[in-house]
């Protein structure tokens, strides 16, 4: 037993140690925001979800066992107990495990490297050896700052930087006390291999590998689909995200997309896409300079009417099986920002961002509500936890039952 009680410590958007039964309840609230199921139990297809334990792919792993009824694998990297507590995506695995045991759900986690061929190897014998050797959809949902090579060995980093020019822009920071300051950030420009060394860890290429490996060994189903869950922001902040480092990285995305689309139609009958999900606080998100500013003016725009990321992923869901129709946009990509995208919201967003000061930013941007969210992400500012009481902090990683 290691109990203790947990402090929300941080170091601007990023904390320390993460709260363990508030990282439950979270994921018990995400799946309870989740329509009914639309396919028996025990019926549901076979998925994969690459990045299973946070963001936009834990909302898919969720609303894919709640909703579409999934069976099959997470994939996530995190960091268990020791002298800090587990990361907070090991207790939201956790907790996420325990749900589909509860409701007949057969979902293993493995917690690996997703880039190395070995986590392929192990998720590619599990589903030979407990899902009857075949795979229906496959989510690839991974955000990382570098990426080991497995056929060379070198390892690629990944940046936030803009291309051709230095890039300022307004940006949300804390102060000492916690109070909210907006600042002006300068970036450098990408320069050398930096666009070169993003693409190769946050582009196409492990997807494509990961399709790949899986089809050398025969275990696609017929009529197979995979997506790459991507974003495309607004104009705002498309100096640093769309048209910078990570956007290039996008582009590769989508063309990977194109790629493996033409060869799965001819091999099983199969698709493959991006879908373009909407702002969301995120633990990545935070990291993108700007996108802290934005997403809280967001909310200050639209309230409620923000979609989670359950939300949207309950949606792609019921397009990936056939629920709804599989609508793409032109350039092959389903679209899940159209609310965030719509002209008018956009319109307002920006007039608030050329108002946002320090001494403003409180009366147009909902910062209650994102820093209440940036906390969640790490387990704390969940109405109905007891932060004061010492909470059991070695939660076990979920082993598979037979």
């Amino acid at each position: 037993m290691s109990e203790r009680v947990i402090e929300p410590r941080s170091r601007g958007f990023l904390f320390l140690d993460s709260h363990p039964e508030g990282c439950r309840r979270l994921v018990d609230e995400m799946w309870q925001a989740v329509p009914a199921p639309v396919t028996a139990v025990g019926d549901g297809p076979v998925a994969l979800v690459i990045g299973s334990s946070a963001g936009y792919g834990l909302a898919a792993t969720i609303a894919g066992l709640a909703r579409a009824g999934i069976r099959g694998i997470g994939v996530c990297f995190e960091k268990a107990p020791a002298r800090r507590t587990g990361t907070a995506g090991w207790y939201r695995t956790a907790a996420t495990a325990r749900l589909a045991r509860q409701h007949g759900r057969d979902m293993v986690f493995v917690n690996g490297d997703a880039f190395s061929d070995a986590v392929k190897e192990q998720v590619a014998d599990l589903l030979a050896e407990r899902f009857g050797g075949r795979l229906d959809h496959l989510v690839y949902s991974v955000a990382a700052p570098r990426r080991t090579d497995p056929d060379t060995g070198d390892v690629y980093a990944s940046v936030l930087k803009p291309t051709g020019s230095p890039h300022t822009t307004k940006t949300l920071v804390l102060d000492e006390h916690g109070a909210p300051e907006v600042k002006e950030v300068t970036t450098a420009p990408a320069e050398g291999d930096d666009v070169e060394q993003t693409v190769a860890v946050m582009g196409g290429a492990d997807w494509e590998r990961w399709v790949t490996f899986l089809a050398d060994r025969s275990l696609l189903a017929p009529g197979f689909s995979t997506a790459a869950l991507s974003y495309i922001g607004s104009p705002l902040t498309a100096a640093i995200y769309r048209q910078g480092t990570i956007g290039a990285a996008k582009s590769h995305l989508e063309a990977t997309a194109r790629t493996l689309d033409e060869r799965l139609r001819k091999t099983v009958g199969g698709r493959a896409m991006t879908s373009v999900n909407a702002a969301a606080v995120t633990q990545s998100s935070t990291a993108v300079p700007g996108i802290a500013l934005y997403v809280g003016l967001l909310r200050g725009v639209l309230g409620d009417a923000m979609v989670a990321p359950v939300g949207q992923l309950v949606e792609l869901w019921d397009r990936l099986t056939g629920a709804r129709p599989l609508d793409l946009d032109d350039e092959g990509r389903v679209r899940l920002d159209t609310w965030e995208m719509d002209p008018a919201v956009q319109r307002a967003v920006a007039e608030r961002w050329d108002s946002a000061t320090s001494g403003t930013i409180t009366a147009l941007a909902d910062l209650d509500w994102f820093s209440d969210e940036v906390r969640r992400l790490y387990g704390f500012s969940v109405p109905g936890i007891d932060y004061t009481a010492a909470v059991e902090t070695d939660v076990p990683w979920p082993t598979p039952t037979t």
